[in-house]
């Protein structure tokens, strides 16, 4: 038995290096799926970030920002006032987990990385797309090249 498969979108694929700049995103469509996991993955990372939020829009474009998705000012899942990732932030996962239900159709982030003297920042982020009303029956409809599976045994 295969297990269910999300919809995978490759919001930022690994790129260069990004210094004084917003990494460049691709808009996450919603459409047909109950909840969205991005999951932003940085490399080495030597000065703060100034923004990293999910912002929301009916259209794709003029998005606003959720509430409770902006890091350095929303709640985190231990109930404390979460953090922009810092220098020390090497090879750390920030994760944003969201209902979709109620919500508005294209997500995207905002993930903007200060000016530094020395490398700058290096930063992926995917989105998993979850509970859809049609589970995706392929890689290609995953979003994925290629997936390998372990058969299970009964």
């Amino acid at each position: 038995m295969v297990p269910q498969l999300p919809k995978f979108v490759n919001v930022t694929p690994p790129a260069a290096v990004y210094d004084n700049a917003s990494l460049t995103t691709t808009s996450i469509d919603t459409r047909g799926y109950d909840w969205c996991r991005i999951i932003v993955s940085l490399g080495a990372i030597d000065i703060a970030m100034t923004a990293l939020k999910v912002g929301e829009s009916d259209t794709d474009g003029d998005y606003s920002d959720v509430t409770g998705l902006v890091f350095g000012t929303s709640t985190n899942s231990a109930g404390s006032t979460s953090a922009l990732p810092t220098a020390s932030d090497d090879s750390d996962i920030f994760i944003f987990d969201i209902d979709l239900r109620g919500r508005k159709r294209y997500l995207d982030v905002t993930a903007t990385c200060d000016n530094s003297s020395t490398a700058g920042t290096y930063a992926a982020i995917i989105a998993e797309l979850w509970r859809g009303e049609k589970q995706p029956a392929s890689a290609t409809e995953a979003g994925v090249n290629q997936i390998l599976q372990v058969p299970t045994f009964a």
